[in-house]
């Protein structure tokens, strides 16, 4: 297969490096990278990417040897048609790792031309070191190198009101922006940093928190030469994902901030606002709540796949309850808005393209029904009067899930119609399972839980009875005949 190699494909527009990026992994490269690149077509903006490594491992080869050239595929369903869509992405100006190299990384803190940081450094990337050092270089900790390049930006320039920066930080935890700040602020005191730069940070500079939304899937392996082949060269960095984004960009002066980032006016789904809590209820309400209340009675009818659970009958009729009847009226959203985002939802459960393992989402399942789908309960029965039938049917399917016990090697597993799995959860959770109570005590037990669920579910009136009569009905029928006469009632 004879074929060119990316970087001959495209002219590389040289343009002001308006970005620098904390992180080269594909989760950026194919949602913001991809969006800036967009906007850099269609004129709304006018500026390049920097990347930078923030690690000490890892190399940047494959992005040096193409230019920091490379390919977004994105597979998905979209208004109900499977729709493809290939972009060459040429707005990254270069990277450089700041552990080999770190004069060139620390030169973009004096660059006028510079506006925002991006950054992607995992959950466990914003995080306070008491033992970091602002004489390394760099510092240990992502707050560390971020503190110690706005104090050589604020040193550059004097002090400058206008040479503050937008931190957008894309990392997967809540409020991300507020507890990044609070952690420079932390350096900021046990570095004994100037009381002039601590007002800088805080007033010239905006902490955005952000909310960000895309399956991506990375580099196809088993899929890439007949890819390569179509597309007519070869891309070591080709990266796919779905068709669906949402970003949500939160801070004290959206107005400002969406007049320099102004991604929207490229037709870029990028929400500028002073309040993202209601697209986060909806996120972990819909999309998280869907996949926690009905993946786990879908694996025990058999299923393996979300897509395998979306064609089967039975227990899309079930999702479909649990979602347009019981979890969408709880969104603190317009009824509109929320109904057209799980119409989203279900186009990307059904995405062809990807294969979302069940046992994959059913990881620590008891921590993600509490925040994902007991709040929309406790909702319904505190403003109704109501014990929504689907999910506390959900709940029961958790609890035959769960049902288990420790084996020779200490993994704590369970059988699927006589094929062992394996579950994975929090040492007290598998421990009080392990115990394996008679349904009746079992149901009530578990419900009592504070450490579990924050509350003692028994104070609500009905909910033990109906858990346990769902309950009672997986194990007497099988859960697949259990959820077909759920489904009638």
């Amino acid at each position: 297969m004879n074929l060119q190699s990316i970087q001959n494909t495209v002219n590389k527009i040289k343009r002001p490096v308006k970005i620098l990026q904390y992180g080269e992994g594909n989760f950026l490269r194919a949602f913001v990278d991809y969006m800036v690149d967009i906007a850099n077509e269609k004129g709304a903006f006018d500026g390049n990417v920097q990347i930078v490594k923030p690690i000490a491992y890892g190399n940047l080869d494959a992005l040096k040897s193409q230019d920091c050239v490379y390919t977004v595929l994105l597979r998905g369903k979209e208004g109900g048609e499977v729709r493809t869509e290939k972009r060459v992405i040429s707005c990254v100006n270069d990277a450089v790792g700041v552990y080999e190299d770190y004069e060139t990384y620390a030169v973009f803190a004096k660059s006028p031309e510079l506006r925002f940081i991006v950054s992607n450094t995992t959950e466990a990337g914003i995080v306070y070191d008491d033992t970091d050092d602002i004489s390394l270089n760099p510092p240990k900790s992502y707050p560390g190198k971020l503190t110690k390049f706005l104090y050589e930006r604020y040193t550059a320039f004097n002090g400058a009101d206008d040479k503050g920066l937008i931190i957008l930080p894309v990392e997967l935890i809540e409020n991300n922006g507020g507890k990044l700040k609070e952690c420079c602020m932390k350096l900021c005191e046990l570095w004994n940093l100037p009381d002039g730069f601590r007002a800088w940070l805080c007033g010239a500079n905006i902490f955005c928190s952000t909310l960000v939304d895309r399956i991506v899937t990375g580099y196809p392996k088993d899929e890439i030469a007949a890819i390569e082949k179509e597309l007519g060269y070869s891309d070591k960095l080709l990266v796919t994902g779905e068709p669906f984004a949402l970003w949500v960009i939160e801070s004290d002066k959206p107005e400002t901030v969406a007049a320099e980032f102004p991604l929207d006016k490229a037709g870029l789904p990028v929400i500028f606002t002073n309040d993202q809590k209601p697209y986060r209820e909806r996120k972990v309400r819909v999309l998280n709540g869907a996949h926690t209340s009905s993946v786990l009675a879908a694996y025990l009818s058999g299923l393996n796949t979300v897509g395998e659970m979306m064609n089967d009958k039975t227990l899309r009729v079930f999702l479909e309850k649990a979602v347009y009847s019981e979890l969408v009226p709880m969104v603190p959203l317009p009824e509109k808005e929320a109904v057209q985002f799980a119409d989203s939802v279900m186009e990307r459960f059904e995405n062809p393209y990807i294969k979302h393992s069940l046992l994959s989402i059913s990881l620590n399942s008891i921590s993600k029904f509490k925040s994902r789908v007991l709040p929309t309960i406790l909702e319904t029965w505190g403003q109704k009067k109501f014990l929504p039938p689907a999910l506390c049917f959900s709940m029961a399917a958790l609890i035959r899930f769960y049902s288990g016990k420790y084996n020779g090697e200490n993994k704590f597993t369970a059988e699927r119609n006589g094929e062992v799995y394996e579950i994975l959860d929090d040492a007290p959770v598998l421990q009080f399972f392990n115990e394996n109570l008679p349904p009746e005590r079992l149901v009530c037990e578990f419900l009592r839980r504070v450490d579990f669920w924050g509350v003692d579910l028994t104070s609500i009136p009905g909910l033990c009875e109906l858990v346990l009569n769902n309950l009672n009905s997986i194990l007497d029928n099988g859960m697949r005949s259990a959820v077909e006469i759920f489904n009638k009632e």
